[in-house]
């Protein structure tokens, strides 16, 4: 396991743009003031380095920088407009091993307005894969594909992560949010996953969840749930979603971990439009702050700042973008809210529940451990899914494929967009160009990866337009892949 502990961390501190520069210096102010112990390391990220020439947004000196430092503490980034450039935080967080996103979401009920005032919740979102791979390709003249990539150990990693988050936190349910019943190889090893894991933690209440059914109840009722662990883009649009349902996303924060770094933000923009007019929220960055404390075994510092936090925004001390006159007593701006909160430092709230970070409120992590090869599954090729370019109708594509068969293998089926088109087409299925033809090979003969190459330079004989292809897999006896839809 990791230890999280250390005397003196290193925290590397991007201000990044926009309000960034503001909201960061009021949030380590409010956290130095606290005692916080940690050496700062300045470095730069975003905007100012894209137009420099880095279209990633980070220069090679500054991943020598991190590499020796503990946290990472970052303002917003702006990402320049054009298709030139990739967002800097997917690329932190897929470079760095940042596994795991944890988003609070609290209700501030009712100092800050919302329709939930029992709202508590912490979603756990699976960080490094899923759809945010970003691996796209235009593959013919009307069809598009991004390819959603889910691995075992990312899975499991962050299965079990979330179930010793509850742990560590005496969190007391957790429920999983996938899409299983449409997506069963990728969304199903969640699932499974997490049913499996879960029988080492008796102690703590589980559920899974569709994620649509989910979402809606999460908007309705997120009295109902306590901690949630769901795949990289549910997890973006769901956390947004609960930090809505607070009364606003200006004071979400953020924890990135990973084995060896983790990055803490607030979950919001750079805001340019309000840039240098000193009203911005640091709220969000100095939550952030809490979390990065805590994680680096201060939990002291984490428990002295939060509540103090509380109690600034409990006495009605807040900044325009919450600032209700029914509710509010002064609308501070960015620095003199930072200086209200430090003036509360040692203070508890009075209305909100009070917060004590203990010496094991940190999750240790565990890593990962790769199964032996003897017990892997045995794996077996059957045949392959050739995906082509064509106009034709699919009884005459058949046809056109058929002809490139020499006994060896036969065409079980056609698809166009996942539908089943062939044999047995209903004619009200709309057809793209782009197909997905499954050549299985017959008996127990092992099929050869030089047999696929044969059959794909077959095709291509008979003027077949090959797009790519996936080869057909068995593990243990079982499917490695879908069948079409109506198959």
């Amino acid at each position: 396991m990791t230890d999280t502990h250390i005397e003196t961390p290193i925290v590397a501190v991007a201000p990044g743009d926009g309000i960034g520069p503001e909201i960061t210096d009021a949030a380590l102010r409010v956290i130095e003031a606290a005692g916080a112990r940690f050496e700062t390391l300045p470095i730069k990220l975003g905007e100012e380095l894209y137009k420099s020439g880095h279209t990633s947004g980070i220069g090679p000196d500054t991943w020598n920088d991190l590499a020796r430092s503990h946290a990472l503490f970052k303002g917003p980034i702006t990402t320049p407009l054009g298709s030139g450039y990739k967002s800097l935080n997917v690329t932190l967080r897929k470079t760095l091993g940042l596994f795991a996103n944890v988003r609070p979401c609290r209700s501030l009920h009712p100092a800050v307005a919302t329709l939930h005032p029992e709202l508590d919740i912490v979603i756990v979102r699976e960080n490094e894969e899923d759809l945010y791979a970003g691996i796209e390709h235009r593959q013919t003249h009307e069809v598009f594909q991004t390819l959603k990539l889910v691995s075992r150990p990312g899975t499991e990693r962050i299965i079990r992560y979330a179930f010793d988050y509850c742990r560590a936190n005496g969190r007391k349910k957790l429920t999983c949010f996938t899409k299983s019943n449409i997506m069963k190889l990728t969304d199903g090893l969640m699932q499974s996953v997490f049913e499996e894991i879960g029988k080492d933690y008796p102690d703590i209440e589980q559920d899974h969840m569709i994620i649509d059914i989910a979402s809606a109840r999460l908007a309705a009722r997120p009295q109902d749930f306590d901690v949630i662990v769901t795949s990289n883009l549910y997890g973006d649009i769901v956390s947004d979603i609960a930090a809505e349902l607070t009364g606003s996303v200006g004071l979400g924060a953020s924890a990135n971990i990973g084995a060896t770094l983790s990055m803490f933000e607030a979950i919001h923009g750079s805001a340019p439009d309000i840039a240098g007019q000193k009203i911005a929220n640091p709220s969000g960055l100095i939550l952030a702050g809490v979390m990065m404390m805590n994680h680096l075994g201060q939990g002291d510092v984490a428990s002295k700042v939060h509540n103090a936090w509380l109690r600034t925004i409990e006495d009605g001390l807040h900044t325009g973008d919450i600032y209700k006159e029914e509710t509010s007593k002064a609308r501070l701006g960015t620095q003199e809210f930072a200086d209200a909160v430090i003036e509360r430092l040692g203070s508890a709230p009075e209305h909100f529940a009070a917060v004590a970070y203990g010496d094991d409120s940190a999750v240790q992590i565990t890593p990962y451990e790769r199964p032996a090869a003897e017990a892997l599954a045995e794996r077996k090729l059957i045949g392959v899914d050739v995906f082509v370019m064509s106009t034709q109708i699919p009884e005459d594509l058949a046809g056109m494929l058929r002809g490139a068969i020499t006994g060896a293998e036969t065409l079980t089926m056609l698809t166009n967009r996942g539908i089943k088109v062939w044999p047995a087409h209903n004619p009200a299925t709309f057809c793209t160009d782009h197909w997905r033809c499954r050549f299985q090979f017959a008996g127990d003969a092992p099929v050869t990866l030089r047999a696929i190459v044969d059959l794909l330079s077959r095709l291509v004989d008979h003027g077949v337009e090959v797009i790519k292809t996936e080869n057909l897999y068995e593990f243990d006896g079982e499917p490695g892949y879908s069948l079409g839809q109506g198959q």
